[in-house]
């Protein structure tokens, strides 16, 4: 019998992505909060679809965890080849139709995969009893004929601070590699440390009298490059638009990176009102919610904005949070400065993006 593991409530965007992407998920995962509660039995986000496909998890120590991942996807591309190779070389065994299916068929929609999933049985019976060593070999690795979604995970203390050279390299190279940055803007698991997503005028570990400085835009780095994939969402303002994005990044033949909007307890806030506290992080623009699409098309505007003018003041939703609300208990002054810059801060982020949003800009194949 399949054991029924009890879903963690933190757990909302993972149990989505596999719901996308069922078996074909793979996932890195960065020793912290998701590791924790992803890896802790049996309290799981992770799910089995209907058909009791679900993905294959492992967790690494998170200042390599970017590293970790690509050596997964170079290992899955590597076994991809290997399998097609032995299929064609296996061809008058196995026939030219289903061959041509494995080799050449589009991998892009449910009903493709379902198709490789019937095709790799088949090729599966077909070799059964052939005890030629190409026929072993490639019983061994069939398994890998299914495109798999790579997915690297992490907080931000992994991705903005300790991991974010290994990041970067992947930036740069290219791959068919999909990040989701789980943005507490703190090391939550060691602490509550303040790490290069704190924002302006938060509280933290290390930022006892308030962080002067502000909030690193992970977004804009990896957007440089211009053929990375890059989105912010929040599920608890805008689910449509966050699941629009994981399906975007996957679909993308490239690299893409996701950050997503995680309140944390080290915020200082009512864990079981997460999901009102993102939608308040939304609507007074502390959490843009975008879109960046890279494409070959000239005339395109690959930036596009997806939440809505700001219709509160940040220090309105500053005030709901322990981090920001003790500076102004404390240092009232301070936080008068602190708060007003970090309203500049997004006045100035969303006049930057409302600009990016009429740049066109075109990818070089």
């Amino acid at each position: 019998m399949r054991p029924r593991y009890r879903r963690h409530s933190s757990g909302t965007g993972l149990r989505a992505l596999c719901q996308l992407f069922g078996d074909r998920m793979v996932v890195a995962n960065a020793t912290g909060c998701s590791s924790i509660y992803g890896g802790n039995l049996p309290s799981t986000p992770w799910a089995t679809d209907e058909n009791g496909h679900g993905p294959a998890w492992a967790n690494s120590l998170f200042e390599d965890n970017a590293e970790f991942g690509l050596g997964m996807r170079l290992a899955l591309d590597q076994q991809q080849d290997l399998a097609k190779n032995l299929v064609k070389k296996l061809a008058a065994d196995l026939g030219d139709d289903l061959v041509d299916r494995l080799v050449n068929g589009e991998q892009k929609t449910d009903a493709d995969f379902d198709r490789v999933r019937a095709d790799i049985a088949a090729l599966k019976a077909k070799l059964a009893g052939n005890n030629s060593d190409d026929a072993k070999r490639l019983l061994n690795v069939s398994d890998a004929l299914l495109k798999r979604s790579l997915w690297i995970m992490g907080g931000d203390g992994w991705a903005y601070d300790i991991g974010y050279g290994g990041l970067d390299h992947i930036f740069s190279l290219g791959r068919n590699v999909n990040i989701l940055v789980l943005d507490t803007e703190v090391y939550s698991n060691t602490g509550g440390q303040a790490s290069k997503s704190t924002s302006r005028g938060a509280i933290a570990k290390f930022a006892a009298g308030g962080k002067p400085g502000g909030k690193k835009d992970l977004g804009q780095f990896a957007m440089a490059y211009g053929n990375v994939y890059v989105a912010t969402i929040a599920l608890g303002a805008d689910r449509n638009q966050a699941l629009k994005a994981l399906k975007e990044a996957e679909e993308y033949e490239g690299t893409s990176l996701i950050i997503a909007y995680s309140p944390c307890i080290a915020h200082g806030i009512d864990m079981s009102k997460t999901q009102d506290r993102i939608k308040d992080a939304v609507n007074c623009g502390y959490w843009p919610l975008y879109r960046y699409c890279p494409t070959t098309d000239e005339n395109a505007n690959p930036f596009k904005l997806d939440s809505k003018a700001p219709k509160a003041k940040f220090e309105e939703f500053a005030l709901q949070e322990a981090r920001f609300n003790l500076l102004k208990r404390t240092n009232p002054a301070l936080a008068e400065r602190l708060f007003g810059l970090a309203q500049k801060d997004i006045d100035e982020r969303l006049a930057y993006y409302n600009q990016l949003a009429n740049v066109t800009r075109h990818v070089n194949a």
